[in-house]
């Protein structure tokens, strides 16, 4: 069973230099991805209390990715920064959300794909990352950590669909799903962001 699909295209070497050219920006920007993932997790929780299947996952995901939203900010605080009073939009996410169905069932497939593409488009950035920074810096250190938990948490959303869609349709919308990503992520302007 393959709990994943790859990326349709690869993010350019002109986001990575801009994020690594204003890397405290794109830290602040990190650090609001990170809390708005947890708060993500726990709203299917919220939202679905019945899928008693994925709750205890969800639970951990949100955890997770508030101790990922802990650590950007303990590197906010040591790089000197603060951070940002306001969350600006993500337009890469408003885009994609407008790809979701309306109906309570389709709609809870695709926030869960979405969720997975998501994840592993910021898996596939926190490698670019780490493998720019550093030897033996605390930040290369970390990116690591994110990369391997971003990849698991990617797969991991994939799998709470398959709980409650035949695998079939799970495979074709995330196909979908993943074109229009790569669409939307190739004519995105390149800020020094996380999408």
């Amino acid at each position: 069973m393959q709990l994943s699909i790859e990326l349709k295209c690869e993010s350019s070497q002109e986001w990575l230099d801009c994020v690594m050219g204003d890397f405290d920006t794109f830290l602040q920007d990190h650090a609001d991805c990170e809390r708005k993932a947890s708060s993500m997790a726990m709203s299917f929780v919220a939202k679905y209390p019945d899928r008693k299947a994925i709750i205890p996952e969800l639970i951990e995901t949100a955890l997770e990715e508030l101790e990922h939203f802990r650590d950007v900010y303990a590197l906010i605080i040591k790089r000197g920064g603060n951070l940002q009073h306001n969350i600006p939009k993500d337009p890469y996410i408003e885009q994609m959300l407008k790809f979701c169905r309306s109906d309570v069932m389709n709609r809870f497939m695709d926030r869960l794909l979405l969720a997975s593409l998501f994840e592993t488009r910021g898996a596939e950035r926190f490698k670019m990352i780490w493998e720019r920074l550093e030897e033996g810096s605390d930040e290369k250190k970390f990116f690591h950590q994110l990369w391997a938990s971003e990849a698991k948490h990617a797969h991991i959303f994939v799998k709470m669909a398959l709980e409650y869609f035949p695998e079939k349709d799970v495979y074709h919308r995330l196909e979908a799903f993943s074109e229009e990503e790569a669409r939307i992520i190739q004519n995105l302007p390149i800020r020094a962001a996380l999408h």
